[in-house]
């Protein structure tokens, strides 16, 4: 922070150095600037203030009727439509000014002068000012007359030009949208007459959740069938590599045939299945197949009197060969159970790449259908509020124009803004005074202290000699700087008096 002020004040004290250069660059400047501000032309602003009554009354009444127009809207339009170029022209033409146009150029200067000058400012909500300027008075005031009634002409005559066309508008519509429709019947009634082995509901989601539980049904019994295989194949390795002594041993611990309990079980299950199941269905099929094979067997042990020694009577052996056997039926219930899920989700699978296409265009079909019915109810609904709107802007007056301050210029100009300009020029003036000072200091530096010169020559300061003034040189000092306060003291007397003199006409007028 030190070191800041440190070279702020070397600053202050090099621009020091060139304080009458800048005191002339702020008298040149002020006077320059307070001659441009003298010489600007005055402009008078005329303004008129007009009253839009919407008769609030009848909104309350025929609101979700009739149309209510939007106040702010509507004054947005009419805004827009009087600064065009057909109505410019014609306040031009109003105000004479087209008099003075000799050529296309010149008319198109009249019209940017006049649309850049015009402004129409909200009041509230239903109070509105037009307002313009201009160098003559009485011409701002005629050009502020010719927009109050262009403005309150154009107002009482769009209401009505906008219902004709808006009705004239639907009714078209409403023929277009009553033909897309009958389009849109037909094509749907064709549609479905094609497709009819293909619809499953609007978006076919049923469709592809039975392609799914078809696919997972495959895989299911796919993996039941990998898992009848192992079982069946285990059961052939016991008996290809059995030993005869030890089945023999073993025929005396195990217990006689199971046929009638395994045969009982299967029929239990097969009258489950049949709960759920016709008799046609894979499991149904297969639980069947493989009673009779264990009826069959149990027939063929019955027939055997006199069974042969060694390993074919034994028991364990037996009972090898029996759950051999149903192995082998549940392979192949497991094989016919997979061939018909596998027939299904193929023919399932067939289908979906016709599927989606269906689906597609009956959603197309469907959307188009939807949303020409929704805009035609809308229209029709539309006719009858621009019908009843028609018939209350025949009737009744549904916006009244009042003005309420007729057109008036001020006898004071509205621009320039003398003593703002006055003001603004002594701190331009100054500023650029202070500015050259600055600069003018850093072309030709000079050093101000002994830290300066430390800094700049980085070498060991042995001392420093003071600056002793005669009495000549302070006196002579002195009548400089009371010059300077003299020419400093005249510049802000001189923006004094301008102030003064522009206070003093502002109040006469």
């Amino acid at each position: 922070m030190h070191e800041l002020l440190a070279q702020l004040t070397g600053y202050a004290v090099s621009a020091w150095r060139y304080r009458w250069q800048a005191l002339i660059a702020a008298w040149v400047v002020s006077i320059a600037g307070w001659t441009w501000v003298h010489f600007i032309p005055d402009r008078y602003e005329a303004t008129a203030r007009v009253y839009v009554d919407t008769q609030s009354l009848l909104r309350p009444l025929l609101a979700g009727l009739a149309v209510q127009p939007n106040t702010n809207q509507q004054v947005e339009v009419m805004a827009r439509t009087l600064i065009s170029r057909p109505n410019l022209e014609k306040v031009a033409r109003m105000t004479d000014m087209d008099l003075g146009a000799k050529t296309p150029a010149q008319m198109e200067s009249i019209v940017n002068g006049l649309s850049d000058m015009i402004k129409l400012r909200s009041i509230g909500s239903d109070d509105y000012t037009i307002s313009y300027e201009n160098r003559d008075p009485a011409m701002a005031k005629k050009v502020v007359q010719s927009l109050l009634n262009i403005f309150v002409e154009g107002g009482l005559g769009n209401n009505r030009k906008d219902i004709a066309s808006s009705q004239k508008f639907i009714e078209e519509q409403l023929k277009e949208y009553e033909a897309k429709l009958n389009d849109a019947d037909n094509a749907l009634k064709d549609f479905k007459q094609r497709n009819i082995g293909l619809m499953r509901g609007e978006t076919g989601q049923d469709y592809y959740a039975e392609l799914a539980d078809a696919k997972g049904l495959v895989d299911d019994a796919t993996l039941a069938l990998k898992e009848a295989q192992d079982r069946r194949d285990s059961l052939k390795q016991q008996l290809s590599g059995a030993d005869p002594t030890l089945m023999e041993n073993a025929s005396e611990t195990v217990a006689s045939s199971k046929y009638d309990t395994r045969i009982e079980a299967l029929n239990k299950e097969l009258d489950s299945l049949r709960l759920k199941y016709t008799d046609q269905h894979p499991d149904v099929v297969a639980t069947k197949r493989l009673i009779a094979q264990l009826e069959a067997e149990k027939a063929k042990e019955a027939s055997i009197k006199k069974p042969s020694s060694g390993m074919a009577q034994s028991p364990y052996y037996q009972q090898i060969n029996i759950s051999l056997a149903e192995a082998e039926a549940n392979v192949a219930s497991m094989k016919a159970r997979l061939g018909e899920y596998q027939a299904r989700y193929a023919q399932l699978r067939a289908a979906a790449n016709r599927l989606p296409e269906v689906d597609a265009e009956l959603s197309q079909l469907t959307r188009n259908y939807d949303v020409y019915k929704k805009n035609y109810d809308s229209l029709l609904a539309r006719r009858e509020s621009a019908q009843m709107s028609s018939a209350v802007d025949t009737k009744t007056d549904s916006v009244d124009f009042r003005i309420i301050d007729p057109p008036r210029v001020p006898l004071t100009p509205s621009f320039p803004k003398r003593p703002m300009l006055i003001s603004f020029v002594l701190l331009g003036g100054l500023a650029t005074g202070i500015a050259l000072a600055f600069l003018l200091s850093q072309i030709r530096p000079t050093i101000n202290n002994r830290l300066d010169l430390n800094g700049l020559t980085d070498l060991p300061l042995l001392g420093t000699v003071s600056l002793i003034e005669t009495h000549e040189a302070k006196v002579r000092a002195r009548k400089e700087m009371k010059s300077y306060a003299s020419a400093l003291v005249a510049l802000l007397a001189v923006y004094g008096a301008l102030m003064a003199f522009q206070f003093i006409t502002n109040k006469g007028a």
